[in-house]
């Protein structure tokens, strides 16, 4: 498993202010589609192609285009639904599917409710998009369950992590790790007892979208 920290101003930036407190929604969804940009740009550099002619005013030239098959984002319900128009901004030829995970508060654990992703990913390069990665659990199924269908890569994309995360997701994906690059804008120290990133910029989802009761 390969860790990608992203080290940019703007980044940074960014970051800082999804952290404060002070930020209110509207702007906390902003801030996020930006900065989730950003972090394409970064997890996108794998990306395949294929050369291909072209005419330009001048002359006929090559150049390159996406290769097949196309590049498939998944965003985790609900609050990985707030990066995805920031992620497609960058890649909008993408395919996209959707993985709906609930994590149980005392195991930890991530089951999955929604699977609307195809059956084969054979030659695929994925995305995941989930903002947190604290445990680890929720990345770990998905990332597994996109292996286990054949993708050829994995790249999950989160604003932030935690070491116990990283350490959890390698763990539980075993050999299978070997797939998969982590991309984040920021690494946190640590989770607290209830497994929630500290700092952190508090509940993702709810930041974005409002509590949902």
């Amino acid at each position: 498993m390969q860790v990608h920290l992203v080290d940019h101003p703007l980044v940074a930036h960014k970051l800082s202010a999804l952290r404060d407190v002070g930020t209110a929604s509207p702007v906390f969804r902003s801030l996020c589609d930006e900065l989730v940009t950003l972090l394409a740009y970064e997890a996108t550099r794998c990306v395949r192609v294929e050369e291909c002619a072209l005419t330009t005013p001048r002359q006929a030239t090559t150049g390159v285009r996406l290769a097949a098959p196309k590049p498939l984002v998944v965003p985790i319900l609900r609050a990985g639904l707030g990066m995805l128009a920031g992620m497609l901004r960058l890649l909008p030829e993408a395919d996209v599917g959707f993985l709906g995970l609930v994590r149980d508060e005392v195991t930890l654990s991530a089951g999955i409710y929604a699977d609307r992703v195809p059956a084969s990913l054979a030659g695929r390069q994925c995305f995941v998009l989930d903002p947190m990665l604290a445990t680890g659990g929720t990345m770990a199924t998905a990332a597994a369950l996109l292996l286990g269908r054949g993708a050829e890569s994995v790249h999950a994309i989160s604003v932030l992590g935690a070491p116990e995360g990283l350490a959890n997701l390698e763990a539980q994906l075993g050999e299978t790790a070997a797939g998969l690059t982590v991309v984040l804008a920021g690494l946190d120290p640590r989770l607290d007892e209830h497994g929630f990133i500290v700092p952190g910029l508090g509940d993702a989802g709810d930041r974005l979208f409002g509590a949902a009761d």
